[in-house]
């Protein structure tokens, strides 16, 4: 695959605070990825550092296979990491030609890109009459007229209505069914769940999970069981691999799964080892459930 953007233990502090925290992660070709993380978790700062608006403290990372600097590369990088900042009196095509002679593109794309956002029967109005998701799609069209090999996103969806969330999600995937690679910074971990195919999980800078969605939706669930020997019941469980995280919660023990195991050969392998169970719950750990888990303060 073609690797699009490689990030090397990035680390940014601002005086005694550390942003972001020996950061790693790959981005390729033909995905989209989610940075997610509680506010002040460090996404901003590592868009910032990698479109060169931020400078790092260490580390490194390299566009395009490292085959051309930053300063090329970013010709090739659509990105969004503020608020849209149009002129209000000029209509959304004059806007885009603005755009257009800064960034020495050719002005035939901005149809396309006002019809792929879904504004093109409003090219002709005024910034100022439209509505925050209008902005926010105005702003990824204009983000679109280099045709970008990437589009980065900061929060794309923030203070949007419903309505304007599900338009902003769903020009996501079409952009990305064209090809475009995308990385988006997001809060939310609804966002990340329902576009995106990887993720990278962030809390106070350092990075808790990197990888697919599909990898963290394949969680093997974990068991809440309950013996009348709880010490016991705890160590057959520490030693078996099939077993993961253990630990206390009130009258119950609750174990993470490492490997499928349904509750049958759960209770055979305890019964084995001469403990019965009073009781005995499997149950599917969610995405959310993951991520309160990992990101919660330690």
């Amino acid at each position: 695959m073609n690797t699009i953007l490689y990030i090397n233990n990035l680390t940014k502090k601002f005086g005694s605070l550390t942003a972001v925290d020996n950061l790693s992660f790959t981005i390729e070709k033909g995905n989209v990825y989610g940075i997610l993380g509680p506010n002040g978790s460090g996404k901003s700062t590592t868009l910032g550092i990698v479109l060169n608006v931020v400078n790092k403290t260490s580390g490194d990372f390299q566009w395009f296979n490292g085959n051309t600097s930053t300063h090329d590369a970013l010709k090739k990088v659509g990105a969004i990491i503020e608020r849209p900042n149009f002129y209000p009196y000029m209509t959304a095509f004059q806007n885009l030609q603005l755009v257009c002679k800064i960034k020495e593109v050719s002005e035939e794309k901005i149809s396309e890109k006002l019809q792929l956002v879904g504004l093109l029967d409003r090219k002709d109005s005024k910034f100022s009459t439209f509505s925050l998701g209008m902005k926010q799609r105005l702003a990824i069209a204009s983000a679109l007229l280099n045709d970008p090999e990437i589009l980065i996103l900061d929060e794309p969806t923030n203070g949007l209505d419903p309505q304007g969330i599900h338009q902003i999600r769903e020009i996501i995937r079409k952009i990305a069914s064209l090809g475009t690679t995308i990385l988006l910074a997001s809060h939310l971990l609804d966002e990340v769940e329902k576009v995106c195919s990887h993720v990278v999980i962030l809390r106070k800078g350092v990075s808790l999970y990197s990888g697919s969605v599909d990898a963290m939706n394949a969680s093997h669930g974990f068991l809440t069981m309950q013996s009348n020997s709880m010490d016991a019941l705890e160590q057959a469980l520490e030693g078996n691999s099939k077993f993961g995280n253990i630990k206390r919660d009130g009258e119950y023990l609750i174990a993470y799964l490492n490997q499928p195991m349904d509750a049958a050969e759960v209770n055979r392998f305890l019964f084995e080892k001469g403990i019965t169970l009073s009781h005995l719950v499997k149950r599917k750990e969610s995405l959310e459930e993951q991520f309160l888990e990992l990101t919660k303060q330690k």
